[in-house]
C-alpha cells in the first residue's frame, strides 16, 4: 500500500514513521494540548506504542483509519490528525496540533484537508467531530468548517480522573460540496 500524503494549504499529513516519536511526544506528552483530548498526556514509551500502533494500522487491509503526521512544509511533525472509519460511509475526525503552533490556521487546514479527503477518495457520506465544552477553540475550528451541532454526548470520555462531556458535531457530504461550489 502506497503511504498517504495529503497536501493543505498551510500544512501537509502523512503517514507516521518512527521518526516521529519525539515529536510526538513534545504533543502528547504536554498537558496544555491533552487537556483537550480524550486521553491524559503520555510518556515516552506510551507515545511510542501510540505511533508504532497507527504505523502498524495504517497497513491495514481495508484501511480502517487514517491516523496521520500534520506536517509543516519543512515536513516537521507539528500535530497530528485522524480519520476513522465508523459504521457506512461515515468517520470521526480528530486533531491536535503542538501548543507552540496554536493559533495559526494548522488545526483548521489540517481538518479541512482531512474532510476533503473523507468526501474525495473515500467516498463517505458524514463525519462527526466530539469536542470538550471547554474547548472553544476546536469548537471555532469545526464551525469554520461548517459543521453543525448536534448535542451533547453526556460523560462521553474519562480523562484527567473524571468523566467529561463531548458536543457532538457533524457534516454529510453534500453539505461540504455545496460550501465548495459557493464563491
Amino acid at each position: 500500500m502506497d503511504p498517504i500524503r495529503l497536501t493543505g494549504r498551510l500544512v501537509d499529513l502523512r503517514d507516521f514513521r518512527t521518526s516521529d516519536i519525539p515529536d510526538a511526544v513534545g504533543i502528547v506528552g504536554d498537558e496544555r494540548v491533552t487537556r483537550w483530548l480524550s486521553f491524559d498526556a503520555r510518556d515516552q514509551d506510551q507515545t511510542a506504542a501510540m505511533i508504532e500502533g497507527a504505523i502498524s494500522r495504517a497497513q491495514a487491509e481495508p484501511r480502517t483509519e487514517y491516523y496521520l503526521a500534520v506536517v509543516d512544509k519543512q515536513d516537521r511533525m507539528i500535530g497530528f490528525g485522524r480519520l476513522g472509519l465508523s459504521g457506512v460511509q461515515a468517520a470521526k475526525l480528530g486533531y491536535a496540533i503542538h501548543a507552540d503552533h496554536w493559533g495559526h490556521g494548522y488545526a483548521t487546514d489540517a481538518a479541512h484537508t482531512l474532510i476533503t479527503y473523507g468526501f474525495g477518495p473515500l467516498r463517505l457520506h458524514r463525519i462527526t467531530a466530539a469536542i470538550g465544552p471547554d474547548n472553544a477553540a476546536s469548537v471555532a475550528v469545526v464551525k469554520r468548517l461548517g459543521m453543525t451541532y448536534e448535542g451533547r454526548l453526556r460523560d462521553h470520555v474519562h480523562t484527567s480522573g473524571a468523566w467529561r462531556d463531548s458536543l457532538l458535531y457533524s457534516i454529510l457530504a453534500p453539505e461540504w460540496t455545496a460550501q465548495a461550489d459557493q464563491p
